[in-house]
């Protein structure tokens, strides 16, 4: 980035660079070009007439890819990339020079409104999925727009509450996947958030915008504001903004200049600023001339079916109920098999190419010998009276297998509002219930934003596939996997729970006050569950198949880089296959509170009935690093750490342990050092020496406490060297202590 634009810019130019046009485009001032940001992550929403951000306008016709939840189901960098690739053709033919996605927040919570626009509840997922959407969006010419930058975890009061969040917790669980894809895959511009963040607005964070982003991340990109999130413009650019939008007045921009010219903000943010626009207009132009393929949109629709049939996950098939063979007399229930959910409400709502109908999928799969009934069984507004019900149930009875769509309507979840719950509507519940009654041989198909709470229904179905929501041609991918011609491989990215009580955040979500306090700390999702040994419906990670995968020679091979686990997987059944290899580890008596486990590395492969292949999971050194709150950055510990590979959180196949060479950590002794402490530092025999000659009689680890019935070793352990003055130490004695602690830090620092 520049630090001083170029094209001879005036004061007045550097200043309207850093605000909107309208609302969708940029300004053109001088030679640089007005560009085009628009929704959104999994289809381009480009509006040419009314503009709003809400999705209540119009807008152009584009495929409608799985969004994140669906997306990240799949496991797969290779896919989510492909769909990067063919989101930057459609976005260069609209005429749209930064898509804004892709949508990185962890799901903290199961009810946020907004967890159908993002990937998993865990940070490494999320960064490795999201990487490879900004790489393939990318090298279309097309920018991506990392978002929301950060904390954004509610869609409740989210203009004004805070994140409450301790620093260890923000940086392992939520800057984490944000800093991987700025150092890996450097999108054009990052989109920070409308909440504030411990007490401070995310647009004037100094400290996460500039401190973070770009000091400690390098990040040389353009920061812009989600749309309506700057309160104060002049702080926001002394605290790193760039852009604000949308535009459409110039209030912002005469702020700005009168507080320039009275000297209280200062030039250099705003050559800052107008030196990361011409950044991003030079990445723009050499976009829009860098060679496509112009989209084929009946392809794309093909890929989105392709895509959401690697998404699907098998939660449950009792019986080897599935797959569906061609000639059986199939009943197929529910409003959703013939209006089917498949994207969210709100900013990223994308106006499709095409619609598949799960029921006319099915029906086109079907050989001429099956015979495939349809009955509606539900409505999904609220005013459903159960007249549909009889006649659901007469059907499914009547068929050899009963095929029913559940899940959630449009209107319980979208952005701008948060669930209550995590039910399925009763009457779904209970038309499920009676249709299992007549017919023992059912399907069910869920679709969903958000999870849903399903110990009714794993306990009524034999067999239950998971779509959550899978874009345009979810009908198609969810007929391919029902009948087999997929097999299917998704793996859940949230865990689900057995009850809304039992989630991490529950006591916490969605706050009061505008504040909302992140209690759970670092145990999100399966962190929680798994180290707490909750019982959970499904486990994260977790995905069945239509073949068998057996793992064995499971190794670990530390390296200079990082640790390199290696594992062979057969393909013992008799369909070809993909399985998704997941690597696991925790630290063995680690000296913070971690997790039990925590998701390292993970890789699809594909066999083929009978195929083996040796899979190699590269983890990096810094993944096995903690936050450091007493030094502020990352720290390898020392010691023992047991890896674990399996296909979930729960299904861990096998184990090794190995000794890692933790980083050298010098933390200066002071008076407020602890005895304890003490004992671990490398440097410290002398003044443990000493303290042991000097220290009053009543606070020697060997003194009489036995009297005061006082164990002195478990006491004197927490208890501050300095304190001892209290207890007696003279004055002479403490400078002694003092000079001790001099030498042993200088020679620390020596080395």
């Amino acid at each position: 980035m520049s630090t001083n634009p170029s094209h001879n810019l005036t004061l007045q130019q550097k200043v309207a660079l850093g605000s909107g046009a309208d609302f969708w485009s940029t300004k053109a001032i001088a030679a640089l070009p007005s560009m085009v940001l628009t929704d959104g992550p999994h289809g381009v929403r480009r509006q040419t007439g009314a503009t709003d951000h809400l999705g209540l306008a119009g807008s152009e016709p584009a495929t409608c890819f799985p969004p994140a939840v669906g997306l990240g189901q799949s496991w797969d960098r290779d896919l989510v990339r492909e769909v990067g690739e063919a989101l930057g053709r459609e976005a260069r033919s609209l005429g749209v020079d930064v898509l804004l996605g892709p949508g990185i927040n962890i799901k903290r919570d199961p009810r946020c409104g907004r967890n159908f626009e993002y990937f998993a509840e865990d940070p490494l997922l999320t960064a490795i999925l999201s990487s490879a959407w900004v790489d393939g969006i990318q090298g279309t010419g097309v920018g991506a727009s990392l978002k929301h930058f950060a904390v954004n975890n509610a869609e409740h009061d989210r203009m004004r509450a805070s994140s409450d969040v301790d620093e260890r917790t923000l940086h392992e669980i939520y800057l984490r996947a944000f800093e991987h894809v700025i150092r890996t895959a450097a999108p054009w511009t990052v989109m920070c958030s409308y909440n504030r963040i411990n007490g401070t607005y995310a647009a004037e964070n100094y400290w996460l915008l500039t401190s973070v982003l770009r000091e400690a991340w390098g990040f040389d990109g353009v920061v812009v504001s989600d749309w309506g999130a700057v309160r104060d413009r002049v702080a926001a650019v002394s605290a790193g903004l760039d852009l604000q939008m949308p535009g459409g007045n110039d209030e912002s921009d005469e702020a700005v200049l009168a507080a320039v010219q009275a000297g209280s903000l200062r030039m250099a943010a705003i050559d800052r600023s107008a030196g990361a626009m011409v950044g991003l207009a030079d990445k723009v132009r050499h976009g829009r001339s860098t060679p496509v393929t112009a989209p084929d949109l009946q392809a794309h629709h093909a890929l989105a079916r392709n895509v959401a049939g690697r998404c699907v996950v098998l939660l449950k098939n009792d019986g080897g109920l599935l797959p569906l063979s061609g000639d059986q007399s199939i009943a197929v229930i529910g409003e959703f098999a013939i209006h089917p959910r498949y994207q969210g409400g709100g900013s990223s709502h994308v106006n499709p190419t095409a619609v598949d109908s799960p029921l006319d999928e099915i029906q086109a799969l079907a050989s001429p010998n099956g015979d495939v009934t349809f009955a509606r069984g539900f409505t999904a507004s609220e005013n459903d009276d159960g007249s549909l019900r009889p006649a659901a149930v007469d059907a499914a009875g009547a068929a050899d297998v009963a095929v029913v769509f559940l899940g959630l309507a449009a209107a319980q979840e979208s952005e701008g509002f948060d669930r209550e719950d995590i039910e399925l509507s009763a009457d779904q519940i209970g038309l499920l219930a009676e249709i299992v009654q007549q017919q023992p041989n059912t399907v069910v198909v869920l679709a969903h934003g958000g999870i849903v709470r399903l110990t009714q229904v794993a306990q009524l179905a034999p067999a239950i596939l998971d779509s959550a929501l899978l874009g345009q041609a979810a009908g198609g991918g969810v007929a391919d996997v029902l009948f087999g011609k997929v097999n299917p491989s998704g793996r859940l990215s949230e865990t689900v729970p057995i009850r809304l009580q039992d989630t991490p955040a529950y006591l916490n979500f969605p706050g009061e006050n505008s504040h909302t306090l992140y209690g759970e700390g670092q145990f999100v999702g399966y962190r929680w569950y798994d180290t707490r040994e909750l019982d959970v419906a499904f486990p994260f990670g977790h995905g069945l198949s239509y073949t068998r995968f057996r793992y064995s020679d499971f190794t670990v091979e530390v390296t200079d880089t990082g640790v390199t686990a290696a594992v062979s997987i057969n393909n013992v059944g008799d369909r070809p296959g993909r399985e998704v290899v997941q690597v696991y580890t925790t630290k063995v008596k680690s000296a913070v509170t971690r997790p039990v486990r925590e998701l390292k590395q993970f890789l699809a492969v594909h066999l083929n009935p009978g195929e083996e292949e040796r899979v190699r999971l590269p983890i990096e050194r810094s993944a096995l690093a903690y936050w450091d709150i007493r030094t502020h950055r990352w720290l390898v510990e020392d010691g023992e750490y047991e890896f674990t590979v399996g296909a979930s959180s729960r299904d861990l196949r096998a184990a090794q342990t190995v000794t890692v060479t933790g980083d050298q950590l010098h933390i200066p002794i002071t008076m407020h050092t602890t005895f304890d402490e003490l004992k671990t530092h490398p440097h410290a025999a002398p003044l443990l020496d000493y303290l042991a000659a000097h220290a009053p009689g009543g606070m020697r680890a060997d003194g009489d406490g036995e009297a005061a019935g006082i164990d002195m070793s478990q006491m004197m352990r927490s208890i501050p060297i300095g304190r001892m003055a209290a207890f007696g130490m003279s004055a002479a004695e403490l400078d002694g202590m003092r000079r001790i602690i001099r030498e042993i830090n200088r020679q620390t620092r020596a080395g």
